[in-house]
């Protein structure tokens, strides 16, 4: 799973309010909300899973990147929503610096090849400086979606 297969361009906020990375994480779900790739009613479980994954260490992994992510038996695929913030958020991120890209991706429960596969691909194509650099500098959603997949296609 890469990022092309998880996000398409409704599932990409391109100023998240979100001033921390609790506020953060619910921007996010409720984007998976309102784009249908989780179910409303199960909009507060899964809110807590990831907090709950969230809580035992932050995904603040640093170069301004955050990563939330968690398991749920409340999904079928993997899905994903992410977040830019050109203010930055307070993520408590390893390196203490605020957070600009927040990935967010739930797996299915009991995947766990599939959880640290997806985790790894998107960690390793967040951590090219150029490519977080155009999607911070994107003009809107679409061409952050183009950039994406344009450089998912060419692995």
């Amino acid at each position: 799973m890469n990022l092309g297969d998880i996000l398409h361009k409704e599932q990409i906020i391109t100023e998240l309010r979100a001033a921390n990375r609790w506020e953060a994480i619910d921007e996010l779900i409720d984007n998976l909300v309102a784009t249908g790739k989780i179910k409303a009613e199960d909009r507060q479980p899964i809110s807590a899973v990831v907090k709950k994954r969230e809580t035992s260490m932050s995904t603040g992994i640093g170069f301004g990147i955050g990563l939330p992510h968690a398991s749920t038996d409340l999904i079928y695929e993997v899905v994903g929503a992410l977040g830019r913030s050109k203010k930055g958020v307070n993520f408590e991120a390893l390196d203490n610096q605020p957070v600009n890209l927040v990935m967010l991706f739930l797996v299915p429960q009991g995947q766990f090849q599939k959880h640290l596969h997806t985790l790894a691909n998107i960690a390793k194509l967040l951590h090219k400086k150029e490519f977080r650099q155009a999607l911070e500098n994107a003009a809107n959603a679409e061409s952050m979606y183009n950039i994406i997949k344009d450089t998912a296609a060419s692995k």
